[in-house]
């Protein structure tokens, strides 16, 4: 077993001048590895390979993770029916509760209630993580701990490097769930980051649609990024003069563009840098292979999705280059696990991954163009393994930090 040290993380909250954290246990059993899988209780490996480094670095985010100090992002507690007494300093709920406030929180009433803004922390690492998946031998970054969204995360990922946008509202329509028309409502995370007026409405794009603008899908956009800078030189594209090049060493797409930033932009990029390489396999085969560099991780809240989704972008890329997808890389700088999510992190240790579950990428025959792909056209679980997920490691809440 080990042992979440929560009395030395309390410590540092409360020298911050913050309320220590209450979780429901801290001890968890210790992650145990044979030949690059999980060992189970009853001593066989079981699980993905996903659900192998999910548990070695939540076991190392744990252990060895920092208290950040000063926290940029920050959680949102809504109390509906609540007063705000300022003299005393505190939140009167309507059951009659009284919350007092942190020196370093901040309330601010709301018509129907009041909110409370709290510093959201995170324990962090910044070393000692690299997650590689060999593809054409059916490894994967998928995880079976708890239900993963992946044909949301797979049409988030052509969002950005197929349609080359940050129009909110084409994002919910792909998603099937658009209603802009009738409430001007968007109905996806993307939301939180999207571009205000100083009066606090949105600010919106030429189609008359909210957006995050100058950042993924706005930087992907002009630079046409995926087809111009990987696809087009593999392949070769002789209307525009390119030669094909697959064994060169610059296929490299970046989402970190300091000129966007300077212009009204959302989030700036997490996952921001590809690099690809050819691989002329001893078998006769090409390889695709891709390295994936993320600046920083909240992992237990999408260290999996994003992993998956830049897993299946390969996927796409090597098809319409002709290719069998290879080796898949994660290199992420800082992982962290929020304190609000402690508990879930441990919640994930415990639990044992779903026996006998395909969990491979698979991409549908036919599918040949990345310009006309779908997320239907991929598939990870079948129906059966998805109910299997769900009923034994149901899924998990996870604040944001926004």
């Amino acid at each position: 077993m080990s042992k979440f040290d929560l009395n030395r993380f309390n410590l540092e909250k409360i020298k911050l001048g913050e309320q220590p954290v209450k979780l429901k246990k801290t001890t968890y059993r210790k992650p145990k590895v044979r030949n690059g899988l999980l060992v189970g209780k009853d001593g066989n490996t079981v699980g993905t390979k996903g659900d192998m480094y999910t548990k070695l670095i939540m076991d190392h985010i744990l252990q060895d993770g920092c208290l950040d100090h000063d926290p940029r992002p920050h959680y949102v507690d809504f109390y509906e029916g609540a007063t705000y007494d300022k003299k005393n300093n505190i939140v009167k709920t309507k059951e009659g509760k009284k919350i007092p406030i942190g020196e370093r929180e901040s309330v601010h009433p709301k018509e129907n209630g009041v909110e409370v803004w709290v510093p959201a922390h995170t324990l962090s690492v910044n070393t000692g993580v690299e997650c590689t998946y060999d593809l054409s031998k059916g490894e994967t970054p998928m995880i079976t701990l708890r239900p993963i969204a992946t044909k949301v995360s797979c049409t988030e990922i052509l969002w950005i490097y197929q349609q080359q946008s940050s129009d909110l509202v084409l994002f919910d329509e792909m998603l099937g769930k658009c209603t802009w028309d009738e409430d001007h409502k968007i109905n996806n995370w993307w939301e939180e980051w999207a571009v205000r007026n100083k009066d606090g409405s949105y600010k919106l794009d030429e189609n008359g649609h909210p957006s995050i603008w100058y950042c993924y899908g706005g930087t992907t956009g002009p630079r046409n990024m995926i087809r111009k800078e990987v696809i087009d030189v593999i392949k070769g594209n002789i209307e525009k003069g390119i030669k094909p090049n697959p064994d060169s060493r610059r296929l490299i797409t970046c989402l970190w563009q300091i000129d966007d930033f300077e212009k009204p932009h959302g989030l700036k990029p997490c996952a921001f840098l590809t690099i690809w390489n050819v691989r002329h396999g001893w078998d006769g085969k090409d390889y695709l292979d891709m390295t994936m560099v993320q600046r920083s991780s909240d992992f237990a809240t999408a260290g999996c999705i994003n992993q998956v989704q830049y897993a299946e972008l390969l996927v796409m890329v090597a098809k319409e280059v002709g290719m069998t997808p290879g080796t898949f890389t994660w290199k992420p700088v800082n992982v962290q696990i929020y304190d609000r999510h402690i508990d879930q992190a441990i919640e994930m240790l415990d639990r044992e991954p779903v026996a006998g579950v395909d969990a491979t990428i698979k991409l549908r025959e036919g599918a040949d163009s990345f310009d006309e792909m779908t997320a239907n056209d991929l598939k990870i679980l079948d129906q059966e393994a998805i109910q299997k997920v769900k009923t034994q490691n149901p899924q998990l809440k996870f604040p944001l930090g926004i």
